[in-house]
């Protein structure tokens, strides 16, 4: 690094949230990207461990820290962000009541509130004592209705290694979904496109998805297709660059249908493809680069598709393929 080079900010995570809606996976996923994890120290370590460390750092904070008050991880946080050689960000592991009632339930775990209590009294206790942190967590995740690879493949793209060094500013995730599966929770921008003419009804396209050429040239035959991508793509053309003045890191764009398999599909596609162009963000200078992720969250589940880059993160060597 040349002498008058800007240090990069080391990260501190400091990750809670719910029992049993994540928060140990999380920091597991974080430890394979090569921070330095720490679950559940006494609060007043915090300063000294952050002192000490030579990595970025995940630190576990819940309900079962000793000394456990949110306003006091508050005023830790605040402390630590003082320090302009650390980039320190709060993460919120949450999950539906019910959802946080039946993983209890098939594991058969103790909740750590609820010693002499049900499991759901433990659980909206919790709720109230870290509600101060959610509030003002830089990222909430819900895994409510996110599997495992999802959740990895969620915390690799905003917290990988080239995120710190790379420079690069934002990652843009383009998502295709189902709305009766329910919004992506994680979504900063949501298109609905169930206004476009449905392959579903058509018989030698319904088993087929928007990563088959004859089901993509069917949705982009509808007369508004056209209009509707330019108008996404110039939205996106003036909000993203705000986005990065704004200091975000990662915005996800959500586009919908009624299945998630055709018309969400075609377009996430067809919308990365003009992204990744070369001039696809047209004057915005720097924007060129900015890794690109595509999200086909039904086809996902079903086995379909993965997540994938459409412009890969610079300095990243990634295996052929994706």
């Amino acid at each position: 690094m040349c002498a008058d080079e800007t240090p990069v900010p080391r990260r501190i995570l400091l990750v809670s949230g719910l029992s049993g809606a994540g928060k140990s996976s999380i920091l597991r996923i974080l430890e394979d990207l090569d921070h330095e994890v720490i679950d559940n120290p006494p609060l007043g370590m915090l300063d000294d461990i952050v002192a000490r460390a030579e990595r970025p750092v995940a630190i576990g904070v819940d309900s079962r820290t000793r000394g456990f008050d949110a306003s006091a991880v508050l005023e830790a946080l605040a402390r630590l962000r003082v320090n302009p050689n650390l980039r320190v960000e709060l993460i919120y592991a949450t999950a539906e009541e019910n959802v946080l009632l039946s993983r209890y339930t098939a594991t058969r775990r103790r909740h750590p509130l609820a010693l002499h209590g049900s499991i759901k009294e433990g659980i909206e206790e919790e709720i109230l004592l870290t509600a101060p942190l959610r509030a003002a967590a830089d990222l909430v995740i819900d895994t409510s209705d996110m599997p495992p690879p999802e959740l990895r493949q969620f915390v690799e793209s905003r917290f990988s290694p080239w995120q710190d060094s790379s420079g690069q500013g934002l990652t843009v995730a383009l998502m295709s979904f189902a709305f009766p599966a329910g919004l992506p929770r994680e979504a900063d921008i949501v298109f609905d496109a169930r206004f476009l003419r449905n392959p579903h009804y058509d018989p030698q396209l319904a088993p087929k998805t928007g990563l088959d050429a004859d089901v993509a040239a069917y949705v982009a035959h509808d007369a508004d297709y056209k209009p509707f991508l330019h108008q996404i793509h110039s939205m996106l053309q003036l909000v993203l660059p705000r986005f990065v003045q704004e200091g975000k890191k990662y915005a996800t764009i959500a586009i919908g249908c009624t299945g998630g398999r055709h018309r969400s599909v075609t377009l996430v596609e067809a919308l990365a493809q003009k992204l990744a162009a070369p001039d696809g963000m047209g004057r915005y200078h720097g924007s060129g680069q900015w890794p690109i992720m595509i999200m086909p969250r039904e086809l996902a589940r079903q086995g379909l598709s993965a997540w994938r880059w459409a412009r890969k993160p610079a300095e990243t060597p990634q295996p052929d393929g994706l």
